[in-house]
């Protein structure tokens, strides 16, 4: 399998796949169809979606948002708080907050156009090696080596890398390198996620139904639903906090967050402190006499599993300047993230 950078060959994995995503390719909102030149906005858009988030989740979430901001320069030109609550749902909001920054150097920086170039596009905000790769591949045809998950677990198997990640990822790249074709890299990076996607999956592999089978050492091993192995994880620290609902008049209370940290820039409901042992009423942001509620909402961070109590209370914030009333009808519109929209639907019925 030490094929050359090229696709001119029919006896190659790329020149296999290449074959069958011609006639497998699947038809998602953001994919340029056979033929028509593929917009670098649209892609680097779905590329930045995708991190963390189901093919299933973002395509409607995708359709609404080139709606409501079809190119770059209407992103660049949109309002923050309109960017971060239309995110809302998506995860990671630094990736949101990087979304803005990126969009806005294209048009300050660029008049408009992304750069074309997988090293130019590193120099944007938010645009690692992974994003800049792919959309130097898919929108620019630049020969990139594009690696995700689907891309990490094909490549293992193909080459029956038998590390644990993320030990294994400087060889999967490697590997990915040495099979990535001068021509068609773009659609090479496509026909590999929807291979990892459909067929060369996590649980049970579609092994019969492969275009590489033939080339797939861990097939032939009888390994490939070991691969690739994985470290043991380390158990995820558990923190606990309390959301703090002051209602009045129909209206609740909202903050914005600090735009470092997690959830940064976002509207939400107050909290106290996340902490390792359950904080109680610190920090609340007046109001009450308070009445805790018996349910907790449970929320899992990377890094972190999230406890909160629930609180609420009529009356006055210490200070009404730090936040804004939002009607309690009109909840949905605030983009509150994940977290606090549960809660939020807890405390309001209570």
């Amino acid at each position: 399998m030490d094929a050359k950078h090229s696709s001119a060959s029919l006896d190659t994995p790329a020149a296999r796949l290449l074959g069958w995503y011609d006639r497998h390719a699947r038809d998602l909102p953001w994919r340029a169809r056979p033929g028509v030149t593929p917009d670098p906005y649209r892609v680097w858009l779905s590329e930045v979606m995708l991190q963390q988030t189901t093919v299933a989740a973002v395509a409607p979430r995708f359709t609404a948002w080139v709606e409501r901001w079809p190119d770059v320069a209407s992103l660049s030109a949109a309002a923050d708080e309109e960017i971060m609550a239309a995110w809302a749902g998506l995860g990671y909001y630094a990736r949101a907050r990087n979304l803005v920054k990126a969009a806005r150097a294209v048009v300050a920086e660029h008049g408009g156009r992304f750069p074309a170039t997988e090293a130019a596009l590193r120099e944007l905000p938010g645009l690692g090696a992974y994003t800049a790769a792919a959309v130097a591949a898919i929108a620019f045809g630049e020969r990139a080596v594009v690696v995700d998950a689907n891309v990490e677990r094909v490549v293992a198997r193909l080459f029956a890398i038998r590390a644990p990640l993320p030990a294994a990822r400087p060889a999967i790249r490697e590997a990915t390198d040495r099979i990535t074709p001068d021509a068609r890299a773009g659609d090479f990076a496509q026909a590999m996620m929807d291979l990892g996607s459909s067929i060369c999956t996590v649980k049970k592999p579609q092994c019969l139904l492969c275009p590489i089978a033939v080339d797939c050492r861990a097939r032939a091993e009888g390994i490939a639903e070991t691969l690739p192995a994985k470290a043991p994880k380390k158990k995820r620290p558990y923190r606990h906090g309390t959301v703090f609902w002051i209602e009045q008049k129909g209206r609740v209370w909202l903050v914005r967050r600090p735009d470092k940290g997690m959830l940064g820039g976002m509207r939400a409901l107050p909290t106290g402190p996340w902490v390792d042992d359950r904080p109680g009423l610190a920090d609340a942001p007046g109001g009450g006499p308070w009445t805790m509620l018996n349910e907790t909402v449970v929320h899992g961070f990377t890094h972190f599993e999230l406890e909160l109590a629930l609180a609420r209370a009529r009356g006055e914030p210490d200070d009404p300047a730090a936040g804004e009333w939002w009607p309690i009808a009109e909840l949905g519109t605030a983009g509150l993230p994940t977290v606090f929209a549960r809660a939020a639907d807890l405390l309001k019925r209570a």
